[in-house]
């Protein structure tokens, strides 16, 4: 099943399932009135909610509506936690390659993660708001999962069975303020604003085959005011898979159910497929010519991140938005 959140009914917005080709949808509220509540009681509630999903694909769902992506929030709107990895280390190793630094042998065994902002995520056709393109504006497309509890010390294996849903996201980048974060020696702050996600988060019965309990053999497809940037698979090249980012979070913490769990850029070392993210191509410009040549965004540059399933269908539908310059309060 599909579910999604409408803009309604406060900060956590109201609860959704969505049919397969993401033109109709019922609201929930019945059954819970928020994905989070959802997945705070997941083995009562997903039969329910499953049950709802298959009177919207028989179209006898009462309620039932078009559905206008722009009315929706982010699937969580927020989340008690939200940890992104960086499970493509193929890309790290490019990025270090480019600044004539070495890469330790420990990347190949112990995952990157940081933790980022959860308080406010946005939808997918909510603009990025930012004050100055000089920040060095930036996507990143990647593959996230939502969790129900999980129990400090899981091991990779058993991390798979708590994976409840999964979805897509763009985690905007701010990459010449991150340069002086790093810097600090402290980590991610200014340079991570809220991260977009895609219209609706899925259960691994969407997915067929394409999902093997912990990653996605599928393209993301990436394209910036209206030409492709990459597709890169997000199964290829991954060196850490969902079990083993989650196991690492858990590492010295119980998970609260709703927290999501990040991959990272999609990258391949394979680089006649693209990137996910604009640094990456910069890098790859750096390392064959000896200078980055595309810029990073700029006001009124548009970007959108989708995946299709193997008939050519969007699965959870697109992240589509544009940069857009923010005036603060007086």
């Amino acid at each position: 099943m599909k579910l999604g959140t409408l803009k309604e009914g406060g900060r956590d917005g109201t609860l959704i399932v969505v049919n397969r080709d993401l033109n109709r949808a019922v609201r929930a509220t019945g059954i819970a009135p928020t994905l989070q509540k959802a997945l705070e009681d997941w083995p009562t509630i997903a039969p329910k909610l499953a049950d709802l999903a298959e009177q919207l694909r028989d179209d006898k769902a009462v309620g039932s509506f078009e559905l206008d992506t722009s009315a929706l929030a982010a699937p969580l709107p927020r989340a008690y936690q939200w940890a992104d990895g960086s499970a493509y280390v193929v890309h790290v190793e490019l990025v270090r390659k480019a600044r004539g630094v070495e890469m330790p042998a420990s990347f190949w065994t112990d995952p990157l993660m940081y933790q980022g902002g959860s308080d406010s995520f946005i939808g997918p056709n909510d603009e990025i708001e930012l004050e100055d393109e000089a920040w060095g504006i930036d996507f990143e497309g990647e593959i996230g999962v939502m969790v129900d509890d999980v129990p400090m010390g899981i091991s990779a294996q058993a991390a798979r069975r708590h994976i409840k849903l999964v979805t897509i996201l763009n985690d905007v980048s701010l990459r010449n303020v991150i340069v002086t974060e790093l810097a600090k020696g402290f980590g991610f702050f200014h340079g991570k604003p809220a991260t977009a996600f895609a219209p609706v988060a899925v259960t691994a019965d969407e997915l067929g085959d394409a999902w093997d309990g912990a990653k996605l053999n599928l393209p993301l497809i990436s394209t910036l005011n209206g030409k492709e940037f990459g597709h890169p698979n997000a199964s290829t090249d991954l060196t850490f898979d969902f079990g083993q980012l989650i196991a690492h979070a858990a590492r010295t913490r119980h998970l609260e159910a709703g927290t999501i769990i990040g991959s990272g850029t999609v990258a391949n070392r394979d680089s006649s497929v693209g990137c996910s993210c604009i640094a990456e191509r910069r890098v790859r410009e750096t390392i064959e010519s000896g200078k980055p040549v595309t810029p990073f965004m700029k006001f009124g540059d548009r970007v959108r991140i989708e995946m299709l399933d193997a008939s050519g269908q969007s699965i959870f539908g697109a992240i589509d938005q544009k940069v857009v310059r923010y005036t603060p309060p007086a």
